[in-house]
């Protein structure tokens, strides 16, 4: 008997199945995203973040110019590691759907969650990918951009716009750059499009989790393009007004995120 019921611990549960769906479940899941987002608004706590980062990355920008070529890269791949940035809104959006207190200041904290290891571990491995990212960038430059004896550093953001947009190397370089980075991002939405709120929602391993994720893009190949296209579209548009939108935009994709995830799998 007890042999049995060891027998059954161990077995493997199914994976989870997922379906189709189509434009109306993506617009559907922004809109409970907004609703999420106005129960229970984290805007300030991204303004915190977001203005010290920006501050820095000025500072940098500015006292050393051979960090400007990869202003874009860093900016761009932040896409890459943002399902795990976003992880917070997923905890609360799966604890207002529960009917859970959301009202306390540590309503996001998935650190509870008992899948916190999992999640982190995931994370570092979105992390690992934006730096591998910026690494691959660096490299794209410096073939770009360099000779045989050294690397072209802009004296100014002015002259790498110059250079990037009259000049065949900086053609190359974006030409290069984008479908490169059109790889990292293809692979970044495969491995984590519904692989954290999963980890959040159910007990299975972080192989489960992307398998389900890359499942989740296999089905919905069209659909889930669009969605990346338009978070990317999103983020710029909340990004001009030198950067005040993204405190609303991040929580609200979050928030969709888990919406997204409750229609794509069962």
């Amino acid at each position: 008997m007890a042999l049995s019921s060891l027998h059954t611990t161990h077995v493997a549960a199914a994976p989870p199945a997922v379906r189709k769906i189509g434009l109306r479940d993506i617009t559907e899941a922004i809109h409970a995203g907004i609703e999420d987002f106005s129960a229970k608004p984290t805007h300030l706590y991204f303004l915190g973040v977001i203005y010290p980062l920006m501050t820095l990355g000025a500072f940098l920008m500015v006292f050393n110019y051979d960090l400007l070529p990869l202003a874009f890269p860093v900016i761009s791949g932040s896409l890459l590691i943002g399902p795990f940035l976003t992880i917070a809104m997923c905890e609360i959006s799966r604890k207002r759907e529960h009917g859970e207190d959301i009202s306390h200041s540590n309503a996001g904290n998935f650190l509870r969650n008992p899948a916190a290891r999992e999640i982190l571990i995931l994370g570092g491995v979105l992390l690992a990918l934006f730096f591998f990212w910026l690494t691959t960038a660096a490299t794209i430059y410096d073939m770009t951009f360099g000779d045989f004896w050294r690397i072209v550093v802009p004296s100014s953001a002015q002259d790498l716009m110059t250079q990037l947009f009259s000049t065949p190397r900086g053609w190359a370089l974006i030409a290069i750059g984008n479908a490169v980075g059109l790889f990292f991002a293809v692979t970044a939405l495969c491995i984590s499009v519904v692989s954290f709120p999963l980890l959040l929602d159910r007990h299975v391993g972080i192989g489960t989790a992307i398998m389900t994720s890359v499942r989740a893009v296999q089905a919905n190949p069209i659909i889930l393009a669009l969605w990346g296209f338009l978070v990317a579209l999103v983020l710029l548009i909340g990004a001009i007004p030198f950067l005040v939108g993204l405190a609303v935009c991040v929580p609200v994709l979050g928030h969709a995120t888990w919406h997204l995830y409750r229609r794509l799998v069962v």
